[in-house]
């Protein structure tokens, strides 16, 4: 993604475009696998040497309640932060802490048709993502 979509992205959720807001979620774009603040800190430090963790911390914040990026919890309570904003689930090594995207209509279908039918009483569900624990048998 360049530059001007993510600026155009920013304008749209009627945030103040930054280079801070522009570093980080091109970050998250670019890295493509969850990272963590610090990944991303580290990613972008070489661009913005004297930018402040807690600056990093605020933006990533702003981002994800204006959804932009998604908040991803794993095992280990560990945050990490997603770009695709695409209706998907996660695979989660538990070995590794690593997470890949995995995207499937059909489950996608099935959870919706559920919930639909079913319900939990007292509870109005937003968004149904699912985090599939396992161990990756081969290195992608």
């Amino acid at each position: 993604m360049k530059v001007t979509e993510i600026r155009n992205k920013i304008i749209e959720k009627g945030l103040k475009v930054t280079p801070q807001r522009i570093a980080i979620l091109e970050a998250i774009i670019k890295l493509n696998n969850h990272p963590t603040a610090e990944n991303i800190l580290d990613y972008i430090r070489d661009n913005h040497p004297n930018i402040a963790t807690a600056t990093v911390y605020k933006v990533l914040d702003a981002l994800a309640s204006n959804k932009l990026i998604k908040k991803v919890k794993t095992e280990r309570d560990v945050m990490r932060y997603d770009a695709v904003m695409e209706s998907h689930h996660h695979l989660y090594c538990s070995e590794s802490d690593r997470i890949e995207d995995y995207k499937d209509n059909e489950l996608n279908e099935l959870l919706e048709k559920y919930f639909e039918t079913k319900g939990i009483p007292d509870f109005q569900i937003e968004d149904i993502k699912l985090q599939i624990i396992g161990k990756f048998m081969t290195n992608r």
